[in-house]
């Protein structure tokens, strides 16, 4: 489904993608591992066509990126944002139909809405809270939403940006059985980029290890704890000495 060709991207003197080769299956969860900094963000920016690639080539169900309508383009795509991002001045119901209100997937307002609390019920979130504005809502049910948002429109695709932070362990939990039972659910590809050792093994079905613009290391994520690759195993197994070099 996603398919990334020696990818580049410098920011001034930054090298931030050095040549990442990456393959994601169609209908299958891959989760991208690798410390701050290391390129993860840009690499789902590049193949959302947010950002240009300096060089390689980038495509989404075998279409280059570079050459998509881009109106049309987006509507395969779903985001969960790290932190929720959702529209303050609108209620829970509007944020979650926020694409389905507008654009190429606009449907009649009424159907909008209920469209928008049903996903809300999906992800185990009452039909009151649709009339709530985001500020009254917990960390966690903000996150639902959010989730909720990302699904509303059906899409092919979904991105996870750190889906779990600034969530407790039992709702982080939550999280990450939700994200797995919608992916299976939909039958979607799904990309997620996590710190969270315990949402990669809830969430995934391959991992890729990105550090130093590149793809150190991918494979399923059986084989995530008996992998030799010194990278993912400093990464892993949350270690000071290692090839990765701790910011002091």
């Amino acid at each position: 489904m996603i398919e990334l060709i020696d990818v580049h991207k410098t920011f001034g003197d930054n090298a931030v993608l050095r040549g990442v080769n990456l393959i994601v299956p169609k209908g299958e969860s891959m989760v991208i591992i690798g410390g701050s900094g290391t390129g993860k963000s840009v690499t789902i920016k590049c193949v959302l066509g947010l950002i240009t690639p300096d060089s390689g080539t980038i495509k989404v169900n075998g279409q280059d990126v570079t050459k998509a309508d881009r109106d049309e383009f987006l509507t395969h795509f779903g985001m969960l944002f790290q932190g929720g991002a959702l529209f303050d001045s609108l209620h829970v119901w509007e944020n979650v139909a926020f694409r389905l209100l507008r654009g190429r997937l606009k449907r009649p307002r009424e159907e909008a809405r209920e469209i928008a609390i049903e996903k809300l019920r999906r992800v185990g979130l009452k039909s009151s809270v649709a009339d709530q504005f985001p500020a009254e809502l917990s960390g966690g049910m903000q996150k639902r939403v959010g989730l909720a948002r990302a699904i509303a429109a059906e899409p092919d695709i979904i991105f996870f940006d750190e889906p779990t932070t600034g969530l407790d362990p039992i709702m982080a939990g939550v999280i990450n059985e939700l994200i797995r039972e919608i992916v299976v659910e939909m039958g979607a590809t799904a990309v997620t980029i996590t710190h969270d050792m315990s949402s990669v093994r809830a969430i995934a079905d391959d991992v890729a290890m990105l550090h130093d613009g590149v793809i150190q290391w991918t494979g399923p994520v059986s084989d995530l704890d008996s992998c030799n690759d010194p990278y993912v195993t400093q990464f892993v197994n949350g270690r000071a000495e290692g090839p990765i070099e701790a910011v002091r």
